[in-house]
């Protein structure tokens, strides 16, 4: 039996989102799936994978451009397959302190496209950061590194279980099984 797909797309402006989707598809794929990272802008199709992951980085209360034009360019197809959405941008500890919901855009992308879950996760600012606001951040001690490989793991290792007790009897356009 081949391993079953997942897509971990992303959208990102400096780097963080994407270390992110590059753990959690590391994740899986040391669970036994057949992960795929991909920047959001280059998801075209997602009807060869059995579950996906997308995520995006948030700036100014907004999931990126790149996250939201996935999404709604492969809506249909999302709707019909496991899906969890991501964002990543508190450059503090508050994603680490509590359940952050999801920012108003990306609450309506849940329901519309029948996300099972979404999480916050911290963002990233450092010296390698590239940008003005980044390096005035930096500057003024207020950047840093809040990403949590441990917690971005153990909700990876939660999309695969749950992914493996998935018991769709059958997809759209699938043939239902005689019985």
């Amino acid at each position: 039996m081949n391993a079953r797909r997942v897509l971990v797309a992303y959208g990102t402006k400096a780097g963080a989102t994407a270390g992110i989707a590059e753990e959690i598809g590391r994740t899986l794929r040391d669970d036994g799936f057949d992960a795929v990272v991909l920047p959001a802008h280059t998801v075209t199709d997602v009807s060869g994978y059995d579950g996906v992951v997308l995520g995006g980085a948030l700036y100014a209360g907004h999931w990126t451009g790149e996250a939201r034009r996935c999404a709604r360019r492969n809506a249909e197809q999302l709707r019909h397959r496991p899906l969890w959405l991501f964002s990543s941008g508190p450059i503090d500890s508050c994603a680490e302190q509590h359940e952050i919901p999801p920012v108003r855009g990306v609450a309506r992308r849940v329901q519309q496209l029948g996300a099972r879950e979404h999480r916050t996760f911290g963002g990233a600012v450092t010296a390698e950061t590239s940008g003005p606001v980044a390096r005035a951040m930096v500057r003024r001690g207020k950047g840093g590194d809040f990403r949590n490989p441990e917690r971005i793991r153990a909700w990876a290792h939660q999309i695969g279980t749950e992914l493996e007790r998935a018991r769709e009897p059958f997809r759209v356009g699938d043939v239902e099984p005689a019985g």
